[in-house]
């Protein structure tokens, strides 16, 4: 009884002060390494919500887990509107089907807004003699054991590469790391065949330095790369798409999740942070807390299920 009445107490004094927030720095937990694109795009937040609130926004990188450690760094916090998080969907729909996380993924965490989604493709480089899907297949069936980068073991590239070597009936080497940035440097620098496309993959077929050979996560060819096919055109099913959240601990008081919210959509709909996603090629994808407390249920269910028909279990 006296701990429910201190967390009432702690909580009304949130509220009544929420007129007040903020008054000092935010610390933001970013899930990944600096360099990946997730990293880049959540410091153009910060900076835009640092101008915005006039307060000193602080980006801390946390990677591991799949960016389930800023999430459980978060998940720790006082709901006080001064720590939040940049993660991937997948730290609630994805990873508490692998391992059990020391958070709640469906009741742990205020879901403030998502900017952007992430869009993989199987992604080779430019100097690779496979110039479509195809040609990778046969080569593939050919020669076992082909090796490939991801962002992480059990991300969402990481899957849905094998949703695509399990479709096709393949083997692959997996060679997972700690963020977009290293994933793709370890195919740039020949040390993997292929990646699953992490982040910055679209900025280098660009530059004509990767080449991408199908799509994942999207039921829609790019216009630009209009080339490249879906995994549903190559017949195969396809892992839904996740995307880059902005969480904080549960239980937000209102009036400061609004300042928050409010602040969040102003910059990421501002022109600066819009080029800084024009520039990375990250799919602006806006969804807010009430669209993302379905969404995030219904990819719990779908990655819960894939899982699971994989043999995975949490440990």
């Amino acid at each position: 009884l006296l701990l429910r009445m201190a967390t009432f107490l702690a909580l009304f004094q949130l509220c009544a002060f929420g007129q007040g927030f903020p008054s000092k720095h935010i610390n933001v937990f970013v899930g990944y390494a600096p360099g990946a694109t997730t990293d880049l795009s959540a410091r153009a937040l910060g900076e835009g919500l640092q101008k915005l609130l006039g307060v000193p926004v602080v980006m801390e990188n946390k990677p591991g887990a799949a960016a389930g450690v800023a999430a459980a760094m978060v998940a720790s916090r006082a709901p006080d509107g001064y720590t939040l998080g940049v993660v991937s969907t997948g730290v609630i729909a994805v990873r508490p089907h692998i391992t059990k996380p020391p958070y709640d993924p469906l009741k742990d965490f205020t879901l403030i807004a998502q900017y952007a989604r992430y869009i993989g493709a199987l992604t080779v480089r430019s100097d690779s003699s496979f110039n479509n899907i195809g040609e990778f297949i046969v080569h593939a069936k050919a020669n076992p054991g082909l090796s490939y980068s991801s962002p992480g073991l059990h991300t969402q590239q990481q899957l849905a590469t094998e949703v695509f070597r399990q479709c096709k009936g393949l083997d692959f080497r997996h060679v997972p790391t700690k963020g977009g940035a290293e994933a793709n440097s370890l195919l740039l620098g020949k040390h993997v065949d292929f990646t699953s496309g992490a982040g910055q993959h679209i900025q280098y077929a660009r530059q004509g330095r990767m080449r991408m050979l199908v799509l994942f996560n999207t039921d829609q060819r790019d216009p630009a790369f209009p080339e490249v096919p879906t995994m549903k055109e190559i017949g195969c099913q396809d892992a839904p798409a996740l995307g880059y959240l902005v969480i904080g601990p549960q239980g937000i008081p209102d009036p400061i999740y609004s300042k928050l919210s409010e602040a969040i959509r102003k910059v990421v709909e501002g022109p600066d942070f819009q080029k800084v996603m024009a520039n990375l090629e990250i799919p602006y994808d806006y969804k807010d807390r009430q669209q993302l407390e379905k969404d995030v249920v219904a990819d719990f269910r779908f990655y819960k299920a894939f899982l699971e028909k994989l043999g995975v279990k949490p440990e």
